[in-house]
């Protein structure tokens, strides 16, 4: 009768302790899900883009001294995240943009093999979210955008798998071109023009899937230049005889 009453009380204790530790295992895959989709950006590609971004807000009240520190660390940015291993080489023709958010207007597409860098990630808000979750994943987005990665991927864990996440790709060197002729046009206080560049850099960015992502192998890392041939050492003096000794 003793041993019936322990089961019964066990049964009843794993009733309690089943569900919260399935919790516990939820709420931590969760987390691990976000990192994993977060892991997948760019760290200097998200910071590049939110440079850009404010350089183009500025450029656009007219403010080009503001706007020029905003485009060197874009320019720097950029120069970090072609090193890091988060880029990846295809061509845009590979690529597999996600439903509802398609090109720009005047998306130019890029032609061959490029390298593209993750310069943001977004979550896809939809009706059928619910309203905690909903507020959640627009919090989540705000703080991707502001570039905020380690506070988005906590609020990401709240959303979980109810909503996807796409990731914004940038081609690496059209990028970085039309960023060098921002930087031109604003120091030569062309702001039209500079405007226009930044345009022709966001222009640029294709939304895929997260999973698309986690596909792609890295790209190979840059060689580093060949070390220059050391010129020849130039021939020795020829040694001179002395001058032979007077004789008396």
């Amino acid at each position: 009768m003793r041993f019936k009453f322990s089961l019964v009380a066990a049964a009843a204790l794993m009733i309690g302790v089943v569900p919260a530790h399935a919790e516990t295992l939820h709420a931590r895959w969760e987390q691990y899900k976000a990192g994993r989709a977060m892991r997948h950006l760019s760290v200097d590609g998200q910071k590049a883009m939110t440079d850009v971004l404010q350089a183009h807000d500025l450029l656009s009240q007219g403010k080009s001294d503001a706007a020029i520190p905003f485009l060197y660390d874009a320019q720097k940015r950029f120069a970090a995240a072609a090193l890091d291993n988060r880029r990846f080489m295809a061509a845009e023709s590979q690529l597999q943009p996600v439903p509802g958010h398609p090109v720009g207007a005047d998306h130019k597409p890029v032609v061959g093999s490029v390298t593209w860098v993750p310069v943001g990630g977004e979550l896809v808000v939809t009706d059928t979210l619910a309203p905690e979750k909903k507020a959640a994943a627009q919090t989540a987005n705000q703080q991707l955008k502001a570039g905020k990665t380690q506070q988005a991927r906590q609020t990401l864990a709240i959303v979980g798998e109810d909503a996807d996440f796409i990731i914004a790709l940038a081609p690496l060197e059209r990028s970085q071109g039309a960023l060098n002729r921002a930087r031109v046009f604003t120091e030569g206080r062309l702001t039209a023009q500079a405007v226009e560049a930044l345009n022709d850099l966001l222009d640029g960015v294709v939304f895929v899937s997260d999973d698309f992502v986690e596909k792609q192998p890295p790209a190979p890392a840059p060689t580093a230049p060949a070390a220059p041939t050391p010129a020849p050492a130039a021939p020795a003096a020829p040694v001179s005889e002395p001058p032979p000794a007077a004789t008396h």
